[in-house]
């Protein structure tokens, strides 16, 4: 009797235990939570409120009149439209390009057999080891340079190539190792039954590829699409080196001139700020799910 009472009382203290680590760690996520929201919630709230409201003592979190024309204003400062048409264009195009490429590269590398296929990819790999700002010199001027584009010649001279383009912003941002590297990792996760099967069937690796590696490689892909799309919304020195007036400039840029005006119009520039963040925010949340499997599939192979 004494044993069995021993027991519960253990079994009880372990519950007891459990239930104190799962609300320490449940209080831990909400104040962490609340940390990283925070900034957001004061950067809606300065969004709504005037400039007059904005530079009250003390802060104030919720405004005393919520003035959406804020929005409407930040539109009618500049050439937004054309600011978000251009970021929009950069980001779309780079994601696109970037997972055809990188799939197939990743395709290629994981599954085919071909001399030199390690060095390559050894090779390929230099591109996560060297940061974009130490080759933007080089980069600039192959833009520059490129043949038949902006009064050039075929030998790439006399004219200014794709500078102050949309098109020379996307030029060095459509292949990227990383995500190589990303596809390639997901790809020999495959079993080499299912290549030998298609085969058999007599599928071509194009066709294998397309119908198979493709449709069940939406986590990676999603995941690729997140960053990508990220990374070429959000892109600013760049666009900042290659472009000089509102023909090539994206929205980041845009907001970073419009900040450093004379006078900061903090409502309306925390309005352009939260306008800047649907396009990602919509993304994600219509990625959300694969996203997350890409990231626990790549876990549990690591």
């Amino acid at each position: 009797m004494t044993w069995g009472r021993g027991w519960g009382m253990k079994g009880s203290i372990y519950r007891m235990n459990k239930i104190k680590k799962q609300v320490l760690l449940y209080f831990l996520l909400v104040a962490l939570s609340v940390a990283i929201l925070f900034p957001f919630v004061v950067m809606i709230s300065t969004s709504l409120k005037s400039l007059n409201e904005i530079r009250v003592s003390p802060y104030k979190i919720l405004p005393e009149v919520f003035r959406f024309d804020n929005y409407r204003a930040f539109f009618q400062s500049g050439n937004w439209a054309l600011y978000f048409y251009n970021s929009a264009v950069v980001a779309t195009v780079t994601t696109v390009v970037s997972i055809l490429t990188n799939a197939i590269a990743g395709y290629a590398f994981a599954r085919l057999h071909f001399y030199g296929k390690d060095f390559l990819f050894r090779f390929a790999l230099i591109g996560m080891m060297v940061p974009m700002q130490t080759v933007m010199i080089p980069i600039y001027l192959k833009v520059k340079t490129i043949p038949l584009a902006g009064g050039n010649n075929l030998l790439g001279q006399g004219g200014i190539g794709m500078l102050n383009t949309t098109w020379g912003v996307i030029a060095p941002l459509m292949a990227g190792a990383f995500g190589l590297f990303l596809c390639k990792q997901f790809f020999e996760s495959f079993p080499i039954s299912l290549d030998e099967a298609a085969k058999i069937d007599g599928c071509s690796n194009s066709r294998l590829f397309f119908t198979i590696y493709i449709p069940l490689s939406k986590p990676i892909l999603a995941t690729l699409a997140i960053l990508k799309f990220t990374d070429g919304w959000n892109q600013y020195t760049w666009p900042l080196i290659i472009t000089n007036s509102d023909k090539g400039r994206t929205v980041q840029l845009a907001l970073a001139m419009f900040r450093g005006s004379s006078v900061v119009k903090w409502d309306l520039l925390m309005a352009g700020t939260i306008v800047t963040c649907i396009p990602v925010l919509i993304l994600f949340l219509a990625l959300q799910k694969y996203y997350v499997q890409g990231i626990v599939t790549d876990g549990i192979k690591g």
